[in-house]
């Protein structure tokens, strides 16, 4: 009874957490995009369910699938052999049927997939609309490196319109790496080149790419959290082989055109596409155009976030609690740090220019966010516009954090080494300890 009560306590908490990214997601498109390997997967099965699952909360939903593994297997079946150049296939006429063949097989597995409606069942009553079509036109890719690759083509454009029309109509958009000539040729593409292309023509959201091998995660096997597009092309020259230096180009190259976000995530984790989603940490690396970790000076926008942060502070004791009106007047002394859009952690700085000094006060971070070192960097940021203002000293009275500031270069002072305005106004029944920093 207890390990349900738990279960049920987590899953009601990880409900409500998830309830922000719910209401955010709504009516945003995503364009993800999974390889061939991904729907030889056992689990395939789940990726669905989760697909359904963002339809239903009102995601609209662009797939873009791979075939390669597929057509790697026709081809060995008729006794041939894949050629490449630079990267790319090399695709004469036999190639091109093998990858026909396993296009129009795939297309209709997924379709079938996304049909499903049995009772018990995530797919239960979903009644999902699939709509594919000579959405993407292409043209060849020409000679690469003294290679003619033949059936091999480039996205010359998007049509655009249609997809927004289907996508809006609430159906899910599924686009195979094929693009059409207005000459009636077809010619083979790279599922990351139709995502991404796909992404910046229609405007996007988000931009998943799903890696069916290896982890996101730099040389050195740590995993990138988050990153902004000028580092992803940086970092993509150093990493080794695999889907994580093939798709954190696209990425970077989707974000610098427009895209919001876009996101790397292992299929290897379970449900990885929604903890990536719905979670504050995520699973997988999150590339932006610029970073969404930032400090800034707070504005009159961000007192209700700030009120969320301190007020399990001020019940507990932690913190004096201050009414919204006086946070609404002294909003101009604080600085935020703001993670994605959220405020994440808030310090206030108050001067005594009298002494040149200066209190550091309400210094608060999200639970969620402790660990990455928010609080130090808001104590910097603090330090810097003191520094600024001219102030040669900074103060700090606490009940349970003295270590944390000792650490940080603060020292154990008196009520009595207060500024005399400050001193005035001690908390004597709080008995708050007092430490300053020289600037």
């Amino acid at each position: 009874m207890n390990a349900q009560t738990s279960e049920t306590t987590a899953f009601v908490e990880w409900f409500r957490a998830a309830a922000p990214y719910i209401h955010a997601f709504r009516g945003k498109t995503f364009v993800i995009a999974f390889g061939g390997d991904t729907l030889l997967r056992e689990d395939f099965v789940d990726l669905i369910h989760d697909v359904n699952l963002l339809n239903a909360l009102g995601v609209r939903l662009v797939l873009v699938h791979g075939v390669r593994p597929q057509v790697e297997a026709r081809l060995t079946q008729r006794g041939l052999s894949a050629r490449y150049v630079k990267g790319l296939r090399v695709t004469d006429a036999e190639a091109l049927a093998c990858v026909k063949e396993a296009v129009g097989t795939v297309r209709v597995e997924i379709e079938t997939l996304l049909s499903l409606g049995l009772p018990n069942t995530p797919m239960a009553g979903a009644e999902i609309r699939v709509a594919s079509g000579n959405y993407v036109i292409a043209q060849p890719a020409g000679v690469v490196g003294g290679v003619d690759t033949q059936f091999t083509g480039q996205v010359r454009k998007i049509n655009e319109g249609a997809i927004r029309e289907r996508v809006s109509d609430g159906d899910i958009v599924l686009l195979s790496p094929l693009g059409y000539s207005p000459t009636g040729e077809v010619f083979n593409l790279t599922l990351e080149e139709v995502a991404t292309t796909t992404a910046i023509a229609i405007k996007a959201d988000k931009l998943i790419f799903l890696l069916d091998h290896g982890n996101t995660v730099n040389t050195e096997g740590e995993r990138i959290d988050q990153i902004t597009a000028a580092e992803a092309q940086k970092m993509a020259r150093s990493l080794p082989d695999g889907d994580m230096k093939l798709y954190l180009p696209h990425a970077a190259r989707a974000c610098k055109a427009g895209v919001a976000r876009a996101h790397l995530v292992s299929s290897n984790a379970k449900g990885a596409l929604l903890v990536e989603l719905f979670t504050h940490s995520g699973v997988g690396t999150m590339v932006t155009r610029e970073s969404v970790d930032i400090l800034r000076p707070a504005s009159i926008d961000d007192v209700g976030g700030i009120l969320q942060l301190i007020e399990p502070l001020e019940a507990d004791g932690t913190l004096v609690r201050r009414e919204r009106e006086r946070l609404e007047q002294e909003i101009g002394q604080f600085i935020v740090n703001e993670f994605d859009g959220r405020i994440v952690g808030c310090v206030a700085l108050y001067p005594f220019t009298d002494t040149q000094s200066g209190e550091m006060a309400c210094l608060a971070v999200d639970p969620d966010f402790r660990d990455g070192g928010r609080g130090a960097a808001l104590l910097k940021g603090a330090v810097a516009q003191a520094k600024k203002d001219g102030l040669k000293q900074l103060f700090v009275l606490t009940t349970r954090t003295t270590h944390w500031f000792i650490e940080r270069g603060f020292t154990l002072a008196t009520p009595n080494d207060l500024p005399s305005a400050r001193k005035e106004m001690y908390n004597w029944q709080r008995r708050s300890k007092v430490l300053m920093k020289a600037l």
